[in-house]
């Protein structure tokens, strides 16, 4: 089977994106890097017709194309996957290599041609709802007069803990990952940390992130123990990891 690479516009590899998205049934980590421009997408034919594509990015810098992270063939032309994925580091001449582990055949590729594979950030889906609660805060929106907390370490959120009429933790939810999927952050103030609020404050945004109509999904780092167990409290486990290798040269 001869399978032919050449480098496409987004249109052109939408259908079997849907196909990826709707095999994935999560939240794809990199999935605004097409909508951004921040990617090249690489079409798969066989007969002139499409069977699969392939993305790449930056690994460090978003203008560098040097990183496949996304890898799709149809189910039928499966059996070849190494050797389109060959041909795709070929073509694109990609160093490495970053994939989710419930990205299957991605994930695989990595195993395959990556030596060592490393693993930094964790993935969570929604899987519990809690029952969380906290005397004397109140959970609201964000409003012009608020402040920013001191020696803000995330984004500002769109959401805040209040208590005794001082902001002690802030929040929200983005919408770079492909839908119905949000990505969940928080933060609280240092002073409060290590007091439950952290968990109560991801559980009141989560119900605010399915009442705007998305289903509440995070990332961690593994380093970040506080906030990986504030997220498992209030509901979230682990739907998958993220991986990333440099490509072993033939």
């Amino acid at each position: 089977m001869e399978v032919e690479i050449r480098k496409v516009d987004l249109a052109s590899i939408l259908p079997l994106r849907m196909l990826y998205l709707h095999e994935l049934h999560a939240q794809s980590r990199y999935h605004a890097c097409h909508d951004r421009g921040w990617a090249d997408e690489y079409g798969m034919y066989v007969r002139e017709q499409l069977v699969g594509y392939g993305s790449v990015k930056g690994l460090q810098e978003l203008t560098d194309r040097d990183t496949i992270f996304e890898f799709y063939l149809l189910p039928p032309y499966r059996t070849v996957s190494k050797k389109v994925f060959q041909q795709l580091i070929d073509t694109s001449q990609a160093t490495h290599a970053e994939a989710q582990t419930n990205d299957g055949l991605t994930a695989r590729m990595l195993y395959a041609f990556g030596k060592p594979v490393d693993i930094q950030v964790a993935l969570f889906q929604d899987k519990h709802t809690t029952s969380i609660e906290k005397q004397g805060v109140h959970f609201r929106k964000r409003t012009p007069a608020d402040e920013v907390l001191e020696n803000k370490e995330e984004l500002v959120g769109a959401y805040v803990l209040e208590k005794a009429g001082a902001i002690i933790g802030e929040g929200g939810f983005l919408l770079h990952y492909n839908a119905p999927y949000a990505d969940v952050f928080m933060e609280v103030a240092e002073a409060h940390r290590n007091q439950g609020y952290g968990r109560y404050l991801i559980q009141e945004i989560k119900k605010a992130c399915y009442l705007s109509g998305r289903v509440p999904a995070a990332r961690c780092n593994l380093s970040n123990l506080a906030s990986r167990k504030a997220l498992e409290a209030a509901g979230f486990e682990v739907a998958a990891y993220m991986l990333s290798t440099k490509l072993k040269k033939r």
